[in-house]
């Protein structure tokens, strides 16, 4: 049991039978009336997006979530496989449960939250930065790299990504897996 004041960033709440994490949160207050503390709520179990407010002290019920490293082994019909690091125990998640899926690589390392009341896995996370290759993106031309210009690859993992004119195929890159922006390239 928590009250309003414990409300941090990434916790996962317990809402009407649904799991929801805290995107962002604010406390409204004013002259006349009691402080009220609002937060934009994202869906674990579901898709939904909601925004919620609470009076001041009000309780809250927080879910308590392990985040375990897991290793990405294949998709199939089933959906993703991944591996316990430490016990090599293999569990499926459904494409939806997993943040940014067009970045996984085979190998690769991820986090998966699991929900310690029920000990089912609730979503997966990749690290915020990866390393992937490009295997596919026009030359850039000579010279065409004072602008800010951008232009479409392809990476290992079949997904594309907009790079600076000076990237060429087979160079290696760091992708934000939260935006899935470009941030560097990566000397071998």
């Amino acid at each position: 049991m928590a009250t309003t004041s414990d409300i941090t960033r990434g916790m996962i709440l317990k809402l009407e039978g649904n799991l929801y994490t805290v995107v962002e949160f604010g406390e409204n207050k004013t002259a006349r009336a009691a402080a009220k503390v609002w937060a934009k709520l994202k869906g674990v179990d579901n898709n939904r997006t909601i925004e919620k407010t609470w009076n001041s002290g009000e309780s809250l019920f927080p879910v308590r979530v392990e985040k375990k490293a897991y290793q990405y082994l294949y998709k199939d019909e089933s959906g993703y496989s991944f591996m316990d690091n430490e016990t090599f125990e293999q569990i499926t998640l459904a494409e939806e449960m997993i943040d940014a899926p067009q970045f996984l690589k085979d190998g690769g390392e991820v986090f998966i939250f699991i929900n310690t009341e029920t000990e089912q896995p609730i979503g997966a996370e990749l690290p915020e930065k990866i390393v992937l290759q490009v295997t596919y993106c026009e030359p850039g031309l000579r010279g065409d790299t004072a602008t800010r210009a951008l232009k479409p690859a392809k990476v290992e993992t079949g997904a594309n990504v907009q790079v600076p004119l000076f990237v060429n195929e087979g160079e290696l890159i760091r992708i934000n897996t939260k935006s899935g922006e470009y941030v560097e390239r990566v000397k071998e």
